[in-house]
């Protein structure tokens, strides 16, 4: 086999079809060999894994083996995906990412364990793939807290620097059906709840209400943990993404909302009309949280998102940024001020919406109805 092994690595740039390596390694699976494949995707990122991203073949082929291994239940799978990981993921958090989501979806929590136990010696698993395991067994109902082994590494002092460590170990009453991927040998699949305001009770504006005056707060922090949840959609292809606060004069009602938000001056919102108006939709804290975690965790069109762990992140920053939330809040603060704050998704057919699957337009107004702050986000194939 290690002679086999050596062909293969040798004669992989001038493959043209993969798939039987791909097959070859299936099969090895189901006979129980887990080591050999695990051999393969070390010797592949050994010999290509500096050129990997120009080479189509080891892009194709490498994910086979590590799927196999980390989605195949056994323990011994699991041992053996942690060594091909180990071997593997130097300087790639990406991987160790996407490695935590893969089995987290596929495997028992109590097989889990033997991941922050430190398994066999040959499969100590990382401290950034320890952390972002804890989140995706968190967003999938685990209580990490009565798993002996994980929750004595979840708790202990020695990663609470670690930007995983701010968030909660157990789910807020906000974070409902967010929606994960379950994946399988060959692939994987998930749902993507963007939708436009109709899929909601609408907000019926008010015409004869008074609409206040507006003055805009928006500062770079602000803006950029608005956008947390959607920055991967704008910085790996050409989403746009628009995050700004507002500072209103009075108080404003409920049925005033959609007309607030037409008289923003929004980019997101050119070019309507009287007869053209935002689409405006009371909705659930939970909705909110869902559409932006989805938006982080999948990403936009062409960017791979940032998975479950740093998915739960970036929505739960941008839910602080958008509720108004102190910079420096905690965790418990900050879903305190979420819960508070009144919560409208919103659609309209302009030209800076792309209309296609990846549209996002999100409005809170904070505790005491003088401050609205808007998350606009679009993406397209």
């Amino acid at each position: 086999m290690a002679k086999k092994m050596e062909k293969i690595v040798a004669k992989l740039p001038r493959m043209q079809d993969v798939s039987k390596v791909a097959g070859m390694a299936e099969r090895c699976l189901a006979e129980g060999d887990a080591a050999f494949v695990a051999d393969l995707g070390i010797a592949l990122n050994g010999k290509y894994g500096a050129e990997g991203d120009s080479l189509w073949q080891y892009r194709s082929l490498f994910s086979t083996p590590l799927r196999l291994l980390t989605v195949t239940p056994g323990q011994e799978n699991i041992e053996q995906g942690l060594r091909l990981v180990a071997t593997t993921e130097s300087g790639k958090r990406s991987q160790s990412r996407h490695v935590a989501s893969l089995l987290a979806s596929s495997h028992p929590p109590h097989d889990l364990a033997l991941v922050f136990a430190g398994g066999a010696p040959h499969a100590r698993a990382s401290e950034e793939l320890r952390a972002c395991l804890v989140h995706e067994l968190i967003l999938r109902g685990v209580d990490v807290a009565e798993m002996p082994g994980i929750a004595r590494w979840a708790t202990s002092p020695h990663w609470s620097n670690h930007p995983l460590g701010w968030l909660p170990l157990s789910l807020s009453v906000f974070e409902e059906e967010p929606g994960l991927p379950s994946y399988h040998a060959h692939g994987g699949s998930w749902s993507i709840p963007y939708g436009r305001s109709d899929d909601g009770p609408q907000t019926a504006p008010d015409r004869t209400a008074d609409v206040p005056s507006a003055a805009e707060t928006t500062t770079e922090s602000a803006s950029g943990a608005i956008a947390a949840a959607v920055s991967n959609w704008a910085e790996e292809f050409n989403g746009r993404i628009e995050a700004r606060t507002f500072e209103l004069s009075e108080p404003v009602t409920a049925p005033a909302v959609p007309s607030m938000l037409s008289s923003l001056k929004l980019e997101s919102l050119r070019g309507l009309t009287s007869s053209n108006r935002a689409a405006v939709s009371s909705c659930p804290a939970a909705q909110a949280w869902r559409l932006v975690f989805t938006a982080a965790s999948t990403g936009g069109a062409y960017s791979h998102g940032l998975r479950g762990a740093y998915g739960r992140l970036a929505a739960r920053r941008s839910l602080a940024g958008l509720s108004g939330a102190a910079v420096h809040a905690s965790a418990a603060e900050v879903e305190h001020q979420v819960l508070e704050c009144d919560w409208y998704s919103s659609g309209a057919a302009t030209k800076w919406f792309e209309r296609v699957a990846w549209d996002i337009g999100l409005a809170a107004v904070a505790p005491g109805r003088r401050q609205m702050a808007v998350l606009a986000a679009t993406d397209t194939d």
